[in-house]
């Protein structure tokens, strides 16, 4: 899809969330995390589920949080019904992924930033630190390896390499393979972005790893004239342009600071320049 560089959208992602009627759930932040504490204890079992503070549910290992959908509940009751519904069956899901053994199959590779890797490896105060590997991959991103569930993802632990049979080169080489084999070809869902125009690959989550297969680009950077910029502001979205200016670039950038502001699966604010031999940080 492409969209005009003068009417530069955000795009949205919809945010994992629980089960309800809106005009049940409580409008305060303790009874809030009440009520969607109880619906995901019907899902998963009463003993799975804590409530860690106001808007912070413990899941086992996980931590569930539930700032994004109060504040869209307290400013969409009509709603929130749906929205609590689909948190809760995605917390579910992650839940129950979590523990089931990996397949060779389902993993993958992701980039997130060095700010995540370093968040996850922390982890939130009380929580149990994510067990995640990180290669460096280009200024500002890491690739991670992940076992890909359907409708969630979670990220692969060096226990996980263990049970795979793999050392972690191996795991890398084989969710390299796994993505060459998953994804379309490029040429196949990425139009070229004329001039004045911003390109767009959205609502994949593997969207982003597309630019770990550095040579799948080189055919639509060819087509656009030997100029390929692109942004990930968001986990399951790609924005490019084909134009080298300050124009285009700005644009790129404003469009990548909009989504940054409201998608609750924000990635990065960075712009990247293909290049044949690597990705190339574009500078402010």
């Amino acid at each position: 899809m492409i969209m005009s560089l003068s009417k530069v959208v955000y795009f949205l992602v919809a945010a994992v969330v629980s089960s309800a009627l809106a005009q049940e759930a409580p409008r305060d932040e303790a009874g809030f995390t009440d009520y969607v504490a109880a619906e995901l204890r019907k899902q998963i079992g009463e003993a799975n589920v804590v409530v860690k503070a106001p808007l912070t549910l413990g899941v086992r290992e996980l931590q569930a949080n539930l700032d994004r959908i109060f504040a869209f509940c307290r400013g969409n009751a009509d709603g929130c019904s749906r929205e609590i519904d689909t948190y809760v069956k995605g917390a579910a899901e992650a839940y129950r992924a979590q523990s089931a053994p990996p397949t060779k199959e389902a993993v993958r590779l992701v980039v997130r930033t060095a700010e995540y890797v370093q968040a996850a490896r922390s982890g939130p105060v009380g929580s149990k630190p994510l067990q995640i590997q990180a290669w460096p991959f280009v200024e500002g991103l890491n690739i991670l390896p992940v076992i890909d569930n359907s409708r969630t993802i979670r990220m692969l632990g060096e226990n996980d390499n263990t049970k795979l049979g793999l050392t972690a080169d191996e795991v890398y080489e084989l969710g390299v393979a796994n993505l060459r084999k998953e994804l379309k070809p490029l040429m196949e869902v990425a139009k070229v972005a004329a001039h004045g125009q911003i390109g767009q690959l959205i609502g994949n989550a593997f969207n982003p790893s597309r630019m770990i297969l550095l040579d799948s680009w080189a055919p639509l950077a060819q087509a656009q004239g030997g100029v390929l910029i692109v942004a990930i502001p968001a986990t399951d979205a790609v924005f490019y342009v084909s134009e080298d200016t300050r124009t285009a670039i700005d644009a790129l950038r404003t469009l990548t600071k909009e989504i940054l502001g409201r998608a609750p699966n924000r990635l990065s604010g960075n712009l990247y320049r293909w290049r044949a031999g690597g990705w190339e940080l574009v500078s402010k």
